[in-house]
C-alpha cells in the first residue's frame, strides 16, 4: 500500500519544506476543488481525491507527524494510521475548514459523505416566491408612459389561522420523529468509510412540525389564494423585456417570512406604421411623381406629436430617407428623445386623364425619352 501512495507534498502541490501557511492555503483550495457536492459528474472520484488531500494535510499540518514523514516516508504514518489506513475519525483539522464551508454540519465518522448538505431549520421564517406578470402594451403607451392597474393572483397568509396552518386556538407541534429538524439521517458503512444519507422526514414532510387540527379555511397550508389589484407606473420609453419590480407583491412568506416581489415584464405590440430601433422610429410615406420631381411638402404621423410636415426637395428619389430630429421614442431613464426617420416611396399613378397623358408625352419628347404606349397589354397577356 505504501508504495502506491503519492508523496504528500506532491498531493498538496507544495515543495518540501514549505511553510505551514502555504500548506494550509493549498489544502483549503484543493478541499474546495474536490468537494463531492461540487463534482456531481463524478462524486466518487472527487471523494477519493478529497480524502487523499485530507490525509496529506493531516500529516503535514502536524509538526511531529511531518517530521517523521520527512525522515521515514509513508512507513512512519502507516504505523500512525494503523492497518486500515487513514479514516475520517483520525482527521483533527476540521476547524481549518469551518470558515470555508461555514454553516455545514458534520455527521458520523465520515462527515464528507454528506459534506455540503446544509441543514436548515425547517421552522425558520422563509421568504415567499417572486411572481412574474407579462403585460402587453401599445407603442403609444410605451412612448408616453402611463398608470395601469393589473390584477394579480397570488397567495396570502390565511387570516383565520394567521398562517400557522393550525385551527384557531391550537398550534403546530414539534415532529416527534425528527425532533423538529425536518430531516432524518441514516448511517451506512462501506469498507473503511461511513456514508450518511439525509432524507426529509416522512411524518412531517420535512416541515419539522405536525398539526393535529388543521385550519379549515386553508386546510393546514397556512396560505390562501387572493386576487389583488395593483397600480403600476409604466415609464416613458419602455421596451419589450423591461422588468418592473413591485416589492412585496409576490407570494406570501412562510412562517412569518417576508413576501416575495412581483416582476411585471413589458411586451410592446408591433405597430402598423412604425418600426422601432431603440429610441429611434422608422416609417414610410408616399410621394407622387410631381412632388418628387418638383418638390413639395408631405404630412407624416409621429408617435407623440400628431402630424409633422416633411419638405421634399426637387428631384427626390424613391427610398430617400428624411430625419425628423427628436420625434422618436423617449430615451428610457434619460432625458430627450430619439429621432424619426421617414423613407419616401414614389407612387406611380395607375390611371391618367387624356390631358395628363398628353403632358407626359410632351415631357418625354422634351427629355428625348422614347415612349411606346400599349393599350390593354396586361389584359391581352392574361389571355395567353
Amino acid at each position: 500500500m505504501a508504495e502506491q501512495k503519492r508523496d504528500y507534498y506532491e498531493v498538496l502541490g507544495v515543495p518540501k519544506g514549505a511553510p505551514a501557511d502555504d500548506i494550509k492555503r493549498s489544502y483549503r483550495a484543493l478541499a474546495k476543488k474536490f468537494h463531492p457536492d461540487l463534482n456531481r459528474d463524478d462524486p466518487k472520484q472527487a471523494e477519493e481525491r478529497f480524502k487523499e488531500v485530507s490525509e496529506a494535510y493531516e500529516v503535514l499540518a502536524d509538526d511531529k507527524k511531518r517530521q517523521l514523514y520527512d525522515q521515514y516516508g509513508h512507513r512512519a504514518v502507516d504505523e500512525t494510521f494503523g492497518r486500515q489506513g487513514f479514516t475520517w475519525d483520525q482527521f483533527t483539522h476540521f476547524t481549518d475548514l469551518e470558515d470555508l464551508f461555514g454553516g455545514f454540519d458534520f455527521f458520523g465518522g465520515d462527515p464528507f459523505g454528506i459534506f455540503g448538505r446544509r441543514r436548515r431549520d425547517p421552522n425558520a421564517p422563509a421568504p415567499g416566491d417572486d411572481l412574474r406578470y407579462d403585460l402587453d402594451i401599445t407603442l403609444e403607451q410605451a412612448a408616453g408612459g402611463m398608470e395601469r392597474e393589473i390584477e394579480v393572483p397570488h397567495s396570502a397568509n390565511c387570516g383565520e389561522c394567521g398562517g400557522s396552518g393550525a385551527e384557531r386556538g391550537t398550534a403546530p407541534k414539534k415532529c416527534p420523529r425528527c425532533g423538529g429538524a425536518g430531516q432524518v439521517q441514516n448511517v451506512r458503512s462501506q469498507g473503511y468509510s461511513q456514508f450518511v444519507t439525509i432524507t426529509p422526514c416522512n411524518l412531517c414532510g420535512g416541515r419539522g412540525q405536525t398539526i393535529d387540527r388543521p385550519c379549515r379555511q386553508c386546510r393546514g397550508t397556512g396560505l390562501v389564494s387572493r386576487q389583488e389589484h395593483i397600480q403600476i407606473t409604466i415609464p416613458p420609453g419602455s421596451d419589450t423585456g423591461l422588468r418592473l419590480r413591485v416589492g412585496g407583491k409576490g407570494e406570501a412568506g412562510r412562517r412569518g417570512g417576508p413576501p416575495g416581489d412581483l416582476y411585471v415584464v413589458m411586451h410592446v405590440r408591433p405597430h402598423p406604421q412604425f418600426q422601432r430601433d431603440g429610441s429611434d422610429l422608422y416609417t414610410e410615406a408616399e410621394v407622387s411623381f410631381s412632388q418628387a420631381t418638383l418638390g413639395g411638402e408631405i404630412e407624416v404621423p409621429t408617435i407623440l406629436d400628431g402630424k409633422a410636415r416633411v419638405t421634399v426637395p426637387p428631384g427626390t428619389q424613391t427610398h430617400t430617407i428624411f430625419r425628423l430630429q427628436g420625434k422618436g421614442m423617449p430615451r428610457f431613464g434619460r432625458s430627450g428623445r430619439g429621432d424619426q426617420f421617414v423613407r419616401v416611396r414614389l407612387v406611380t399613378p395607375k390611371s391618367l386623364t387624356e390631358r395628363q397623358r398628353e403632358l407626359l408625352r410632351e415631357y418625354a419628347r422634351e427629355s428625348g425619352e422614347p415612349v411606346e404606349e400599349r393599350r390593354g397589354f396586361f389584359r391581352k397577356a392574361g389571355r395567353r
